[in-house]
């Protein structure tokens, strides 16, 4: 009889760890398949594939990325027959189908039923191809490319009986065909560990001290990217540290090979195209690269007002995480963030393009902290009634139980 879980993802556990280690830990058989760079969950068999080749030298350029996934696909295929081979035979496979991993898996284990997490689906046109066009022009190949990514993406949806997206924004991106199967469920971070708190002084890279009460501008961008509006709040900077002479600003993150949103087309990193012009004081603005988690959660308590920018994509779990520990969001009024934050109530919404906008509420929040109080109480309320990771969990097990997992 079958029994138990197949995880299937790129870099596993990555978004599955919680369920992962909690069924573990009830005693629900497990076991996973990752590349060959996959971190792994302590206990779970993991299956690591190796890719037999590269893609085909001169294929169709639109095709490079399907061909890229399929090559996955049978590689992930080999690895799960090696698990059948140990006598795992799971109930249900939860995959992500972003890279091809899961697309061959019925024809190891044709009885086991599929839920499908898909984190994005992508579109020619209407979402983040085509939304800001200053650094990408808008070319038909950019826009056919965009669509092309969905070519196995969307052959492995046509396989799962459940669709989990995280926000009702990534459940509006997929087609209508796959919406009847969706079920919005956002993985959620803990909302009891990470929390409102006093502040504490804040060591920076070169030894100096920031205090709390200082005016702090924090800003999380994990390639480092307009795609995350890297731009946009590098221009909002000026005017902000003149008038606010004692101003600290803290960014998180780190210059990527590989942003979300493609690479400058020079060859040099985004923060060097973006800040290279910029009248600012160095002294005040602080780069602090892919810090430990704990010292962003300590950079959020310190935050006067926390900025988080996007394009129409995936919502950051870093703007979840700023929610819970009750900062004052200063956000794109863009359809990610009207899942998340309400204007003018739970946050400040605003137009993604307009860099005044953006420095007055800045400068307005630096000379009033106080005002925000109500708004930072309700991004906390926010953050625990949608982005629990409790609840997250617990509608996740609600899935595996309704298609035939026993869970303790």
């Amino acid at each position: 009889m079958s029994r138990g879980v197949l995880f299937v993802h790129n870099n596993f556990p990555a978004q599955f760890r919680t369920l992962a280690e909690t069924l573990m830990a009830r005693g629900v058989p497990c076991a996973a398949v990752g590349s060959a760079t996959s971190p792994g969950v302590a206990d779970m068999a993991l299956g690591r594939y190796n890719l037999g080749r590269g893609t085909t030298p001169g294929v169709f350029q639109l095709a490079t990325r399907a061909e890229a996934d399929l090559i996955r696909g049978a590689s992930a295929l080999r690895v799960a027959r090696r698990l059948k081979e140990t006598g795992f035979d799971p109930a249900v496979i939860v995959g992500h189908p972003g890279w091809g991993e899961t697309l061959f898996l019925d024809d190891v284990w044709p009885h086991a039923r599929q839920v499908m997490f898909s984190e994005f689906f992508y579109r020619g046109h209407g979402l983040d191809i085509g939304f800001d066009t200053e650094f990408f022009e808008t070319t038909e190949q950019a826009v056919l490319q965009g669509k092309a990514k969905n070519a196995t993406m969307a052959l492995a949806l046509t396989d799962a009986e459940v669709i989990v997206t995280p926000t009702e924004f990534q459940a509006s991106a997929l087609p209508s065909v796959f919406r009847p199967r969706v079920r919005v469920i956002h993985e959620g971070v803990d909302t009891q560990a990470i929390a409102p708190g006093p502040a504490e002084p804040f060591v920076l890279p070169d030894g100096r001290t920031i205090a709390p009460g200082t005016p702090v501008i924090t800003h999380v961008n994990n390639h480092l990217e307009p795609l995350r509006g890297l731009h946009i709040f590098a221009r909002a900077l000026p005017r902000l540290m003149a008038q606010i002479p004692d101003a600290q600003v803290l960014v998180f993150g780190a210059d990527s090979p590989r942003p979300y949103g493609g690479n400058p087309p020079d060859g040099r990193t985004w923060r060097e195209v973006i800040f290279e012009d910029l009248d600012l004081d160095a002294t005040r603005l602080h780069f602090m690269g892919k810090a430990p988690h704990a010292q962003m959660l300590a950079a959020l308590k310190l935050s006067t007002a926390h900025v988080y920018y996007t394009y129409p994509f995936v919502l950051s779990w870093s703007l979840v995480e700023a929610m819970a520990s009750g900062c004052y969001i200063v956000a794109s009024d863009t359809p990610p963030l009207h899942d998340a934050i309400e204007d003018g109530v739970s946050g400040r919404l605003l137009p993604f393009f307009d860099v005044d906008a953006l420095s007055d509420t800045l400068i307005a929040a630096c000379r009033d902290p106080r005002a925000a109080a109500p708004l930072r109480a309700a991004a906390r309320a926010a953050a625990v009634a949608k982005f629990s990771k409790e609840d997250g969990l617990t509608a996740w097990l609600a899935v595996l139980r309704d298609l035939g997992v026993e869970i303790p």
